[in-house]
């Protein structure tokens, strides 16, 4: 499929994706009376496939228009005006003029005001990720000091950046090789499950049913590899193009979903442990075995499950405390 996929490859990344990536912010990057030049890099790109419209048995494009929706007129776009809906069918109309009077002051710093533990920021307030590069050979020392520095201290920066005319609340991170931003959401946008979910009572878990399930956990751990995963539905869409590029026809072949059954649910641990084994890992065989053990053996001599400690309170620092091993490689990003 890769081969065939080729053509479509190529026209995907004859745009931006094979362009160096460009700066989308610049300005400078402080830390008490220390100031770093530096400029901000998108640290990821789209490959998602996107289609234009046309008119059926025609190479028409499809245009969208803006429409009153009462007269259904076109109305040019020096016409249009933003407006807020109050409810109830009231508006308050407002001006670009009238808007600029809240944009946050323009500003070409990210000043840092805080290092906290990065093991302590929840993932779901992070947005979107970027890189930051020193700007000029002057700035090389100083942001470097800087990555190597919170690096051995395992901290992350926290600051604000203005950028769009939008003020943003970011994370700084010592990543690999460079300092990685990541916008964040601030407090009041994130939802609290808690609050807005209905969520199981744990108590709903037995022992034996926990115990299973940390064997199935320990019989699918692998390391972290990125490279191992891949966009599956948009490489089947590029083997479509190409298909129909080359004049082949696409037969589709409707697929009957099974219909679902309800599955005990010791036994569907049961099953995918011993499936696990037969995949070949070491781990998922000693899994399987422990399982038909516990299986058999008497409710009432199961030992509870192992339980890892609590983690220690962390000690006060102190001049001598030796420094922390460097994070762990970034992570990407959602």
């Amino acid at each position: 499929m890769a081969k065939r996929c080729n053509k479509v490859v190529d026209l995907l990344w004859a745009g931006n994706l094979l362009h160096v990536p460009r700066t989308i912010w610049k300005g400078a990057l402080s830390f008490g009376l220390v100031n770093i030049p530096v400029g901000l890099y998108p640290a990821t790109s789209d490959k998602s496939i996107h289609f234009n419209q046309f008119e059926e048995g025609t190479a028409d494009r499809i245009r969208y228009k803006k429409i009153n929706e009462r007269t259904g007129d076109e109305v040019p776009q020096d016409r249009i005006v933003r407006g807020f809906d109050l409810g109830g069918g009231e508006f308050v109309i407002v001006s670009d003029e009238e808007l600029e009077t809240a944009e946050p002051k323009k500003s070409r710093q990210i000043e840092i005001s805080d290092f906290v533990e990065q093991s302590d920021i929840d993932p779901v307030y992070f947005r979107s990720s970027y890189y930051l590069a020193p700007e000029g050979a002057g700035a090389d020392k100083a942001y470097a000091l800087l990555r190597q520095a919170m690096a051995e201290a395992g901290r992350v920066a926290i600051a604000t950046l203005v950028m769009r005319n939008k003020e943003y609340l970011v994370a700084i991170r010592p990543d690999v090789e460079a300092l990685a931003l990541h916008t964040m959401y601030f407090s009041d946008e994130v939802r609290s499950p808690e609050r807005d979910l209905e969520l199981p009572d744990a108590d709903e878990v037995s022992d034996r049913e926990l115990s299973m399930a940390q064997l199935l956990i320990e019989s699918m751990e692998s390391d972290w590899d990125p490279a191992r995963y891949h966009d599956t539905h948009r490489e089947k869409v590029e083997a479509v193009i190409e298909e129909k590029r080359q004049g082949h026809e696409i037969v589709i072949q409707a697929v009957e979903e099974a219909p679902g059954k309800v599955v005990d649910l010791m036994e569907a641990l049961n099953a995918s442990i011993a499936a696990a084994a037969r995949s070949g890992s070491g781990k998922a065989e000693k899994g399987e075995k422990t399982a038909r053990t516990a299986k058999k053996t008497p409710a009432a001599k199961r030992a509870a499950p192992t339980r890892r400690a609590a983690p220690a309170k962390k000690a006060p620092k102190s001049a001598k405390q030796p420094a922390r091993a460097k994070p762990a490689a970034r992570r990407k990003a959602s």
